[in-house]
C-alpha cells in the first residue's frame, strides 16, 4: 500500500460514526432552516461545517446539542438515538459544546471554571459529607482538581489558573471554554466559531490543540467556522450548507474545487 493510499486511510471516518445526524428538518413558521440534513463523524476525526449566513449551521449544531428538538430525523451518539434526549442528558453521555460567544462564569477562577465542569456527579454521601468534609469527598474533589489543572496546562492557562475569567482577554477566555469542554474527554466535541475574536497566532495554536484532542481522546470534533484558511487547514473533511440542505461534502480540496460550493459560499464561479 503506497504512503498516499495509507493517509487517505487514516483520514477516513469511521464505519460506525459517533456521531451521526440522519435526514434532520427544522422549519420555523413556513421557513425550512434544515431539509433533510445527514452529517456523520467518526472517531478522531475533524469535520468543518460551512456555509452562508442563515444556512442553517447553528440550528444544526442547537439540533444535535439538544437545544432544540427537529421535526424529523435523528441524533445518534455511539448509535443510541439521543434525539429525544435533553441537552444536559447529551453532555452527561459525553457530547460538548462551546459557543459562539464566550461563555465563562466571570465571577469564578479559571480554575474553577473548569472544575464546575466536572461537578455534575456529585461527590458522594450528600449534605452530611460536606458538613464532615469526608475523606471520599476530599478525595473525589482532589481528583477533579487534577483534571482541571491537567486541562488548563494543555490549554495553555496554568499561569491563570487563579486569576477570575472576567478578567482574561477573549483569546485566553476562548481556550477556558475549551480546557472547560475537555477536562472530561468528550465524545464529541461542537466547536461554534472558536477562531471569532483570535489573532491569527492564537488561531494557529487553536488549530493544533484541537488536532491534539481529537486524536489523543479520540472524539469526532464537528466544528463551525467562517476563517476558511483555519477550516481548510484544520479538518479531514468539510461538509457545506446552502439554504438548510447539504450542498457538497468531501475533503477540503474536494470542497474548494467544487463549483456548487464556489457559486454558494465562496463567491466564484
Amino acid at each position: 500500500m503506497s504512503e498516499q493510499t495509507v493517509a487517505e486511510v487514516d483520514r477516513a471516518p469511521s464505519l460506525s460514526p459517533i456521531l451521526a445526524v440522519s435526514e434532520v428538518s427544522v422549519s420555523f413558521g413556513g421557513i425550512r432552516a434544515l431539509d433533510g440534513v445527514s452529517v456523520s463523524v467518526g472517531a478522531g476525526e475533524i469535520v468543518g461545517l460551512i456555509g452562508p449566513n442563515g444556512a442553517g449551521k447553528t440550528t444544526l449544531f442547537d439540533v444535535i446539542s439538544g437545544v432544540r428538538f427537529p421535526q424529523s430525523g435523528k441524533v445518534m451518539l455511539e448509535g443510541v438515538d439521543v434525539t429525544n434526549r435533553t441537552a444536559i442528558q447529551r453532555a452527561r453521555s459525553g457530547l460538548r459544546r462551546t459557543y459562539q460567544a464566550v461563555q465563562v462564569f466571570g465571577w469564578l477562577s479559571v480554575e474553577d471554571n473548569v472544575v464546575a465542569a466536572l461537578e455534575w456527579e456529585g461527590g458522594g454521601g450528600g449534605l452530611f459529607a460536606d458538613l464532615v468534609s469526608s475523606p471520599t469527598r476530599r478525595r473525589r474533589e482532589k481528583a477533579r482538581r487534577a483534571q482541571a489543572v491537567a486541562a488548563l496546562e494543555r490549554c495553555g492557562l496554568a499561569a491563570v489558573a487563579d486569576a477570575p475569567s472576567s478578567s482574561l482577554p477573549i483569546g485566553q477566555a476562548r481556550m477556558v471554554e475549551l480546557a472547560r469542554a475537555t477536562a472530561d474527554p468528550p465524545k464529541v466535541l461542537l466547536l461554534d466559531e472558536p477562531t471569532s475574536g483570535l489573532e491569527p497566532a492564537e488561531a494557529t495554536r487553536l488549530a493544533e490543540l484541537i488536532r491534539s484532542i481529537s486524536q489523543s481522546v479520540g472524539c469526532a470534533v464537528l466544528l463551525v467556522e467562517h476563517d476558511m484558511e483555519f477550516v481548510m487547514g484544520v479538518c479531514d473533511r468539510i461538509v457545506v450548507l446552502n439554504l438548510g440542505q447539504v450542498i457538497a461534502e468531501g475533503t477540503p480540496d474536494q470542497v474548494r474545487a467544487d463549483e456548487n460550493v464556489r457559486t454558494a459560499y465562496l463567491g466564484t464561479s
